[in-house]
């Protein structure tokens, strides 16, 4: 009897230790992203919440809450809202987790990745997988990539297209002093704001310009707010991440976590081909609005590749500098 009732205490130990022991899944877990369904990246978030519902035949809930509301309007505190558990899971920004994460600071450096091919040499490689793994240190488990696109650059000045023409440009940029050094470096004058003050500045001429990847370009109608001139110089892209707070992935099973990974890469697959699929149909509305677009020569964009060089100067050895090797040797043999 003595025996039994040690085996049995042994295993209800046993049973609560267990991560996902007696855990009683949430009515609806709350998924965070920047942008609406309008843009590739809402889309992104609404694949994937439908990929999971049907798979799970509506045992996982998932609602999406777009423009950062979850974090008041504040993209880059997504992150540790995810880490604390005040955000279950959320298709976020390299950007605006990179505060939390410095290794993310790789994917804005200036004129990494000069094409579509070189952002798949980086995301699925070797370099992707330490990326995920320092994303994981932090307290959230990442499950697949997607894409926000090649940021390019927008003002109401002039057509830019040499690294002096920038000088004295009053730019918009996302919450990162990468962005800030980048556009300093360049001679612009950089200010930080989120994406909701951004409009009503380009608006009254607060700011000269903006970048951003020509999705949001189009679906915002940057156009109405001034921007005539745009110029593609694809100085860096912006990759997505979907993931999971940490302490909410420990609380379903070791069957539900897959179905939860492979509905985000299927999403994430699926949200990447569409928004490639769709750039040049995108620009030619862009164009057809009146505004001028610049494509730059390659003697142009070498030179703005030179001019942004002291921006790796500080910031490799505050992503890693064997880090950023190992990327610009992914980007350099991609196509071998």
């Amino acid at each position: 009897m003595l025996k039994r009732r040690t085996l049995l205490a042994a295993a209800a130990s046993c049973l609560l230790l267990s991560p996902f022991a007696q855990a009683e899944y949430k009515a609806e877990y709350t998924v965070s992203t920047v942008l609406p369904a309008a843009f590739p990246w809402g889309q992104a978030a609404e694949k994937w919440v439908e990929l999971v519902n049907e798979r799970s035949e509506g045992r996982i809930n998932m609602k999406i809450y777009s423009s950062a509301q979850l974090v008041s309007g504040d993209q880059t505190k997504e992150f540790s809202a995810m880490r604390s558990g005040l955000i279950d899971m959320a298709v976020g920004s390299t950007i605006n987790w990179s505060p939390q994460v410095p290794e993310l600071n790789l994917f804005s450096l200036p004129f990494l990745m000069p094409d579509h091919q070189a952002i798949d040499a980086i995301t699925q490689g070797e370099t992707g997988e330490k990326i995920f793994q320092a994303i994981e240190k932090r307290g959230v488990t990442p499950l697949a990539w997607g894409e926000n696109g090649f940021r390019e650059l927008s003002n109401s000045k002039l057509a830019i297209s040499n690294p002096e023409d920038l000088k004295g440009l009053k730019i918009r940029v996302v919450g990162s002093p990468l962005f800030q050094d980048t556009f300093s470096t360049l001679g612009a004058n950089p200010t930080q704001m989120s994406w909701a003050d951004a409009k009503p500045a380009l608006t009254t001429g607060a700011v000269d310009g903006q970048e951003n990847p020509l999705s949001v370009f189009d679906v915002a109608r940057i156009d109405q707010v001034g921007q005539k001139y745009l110029t593609r110089w694809h100085y860096m892209a912006d990759p997505l991440v979907f993931a999971v707070s940490t302490r909410v992935w420990r609380t379903f099973s070791p069957d539900d976590q897959a179905l939860l990974k492979q509905a985000a890469i299927d999403a994430g697959q699926w949200e990447i081909e569409k928004s490639r699929s769709e750039l040049d149909a995108t620009l030619a509305k862009i164009q057809e609005r009146g505004v001028e677009v610049i494509d730059l020569t390659p003697e142009q964009h070498a030179a703005f590749v030179e001019a942004t060089k002291p921006v790796y100067d500080t910031w490799a050895p505050k992503i890693g500098e064997d880090l950023v090797k190992e990327a610009k040797e992914a980007v350099a043999n991609r196509n071998n």
